[in-house]
């Protein structure tokens, strides 16, 4: 498994994220985070947050900021082409290190999945 796919509690995590986003215009506390997904810490919310911070799928605005969770992906209307973004960073890297082959690949899978979403 790749290590930017993001586990089902972080998917879970996203999805939370952009529909709060989308009904209040601003993002969630970590408060309301753990309290919406039923975690029994705070820092429950910190670690998965900063796991999808490394992995490239969330943004924080401001580090001591309350609210400063940002959703990092490229269709943010649609939660489940959450990670689509990242497929096609990879597919950048892979063409940047010359592996046309592995690149064009991912290419193709990316269009499926596009066309999937449509």
């Amino acid at each position: 498994m790749d290590k930017k796919l993001p586990s089902k509690k972080q998917q879970e995590l996203l999805r939370f994220v952009d529909g709060f986003i989308k009904g209040n215009g601003y993002g969630p506390s970590y408060r309301e985070i753990q309290k919406a997904l039923g975690y029994k810490s705070v820092s429950t919310v910190a670690v998965h947050i900063d796991g999808l911070v490394t992995k490239g799928l969330l943004a924080k605005t401001g580090e001591y900021r309350a609210r400063s969770v940002e959703l990092v992906v490229e269709n943010k209307t649609n939660p489940d082409l959450i990670g689509l973004g990242w497929l096609k960073q990879k597919e950048k890297k892979l063409r940047a290190a010359q592996k046309v082959g592995e690149a064009d690949c991912l290419a193709k899978a990316i269009t499926i999945l596009d066309q999937k979403s449509s």
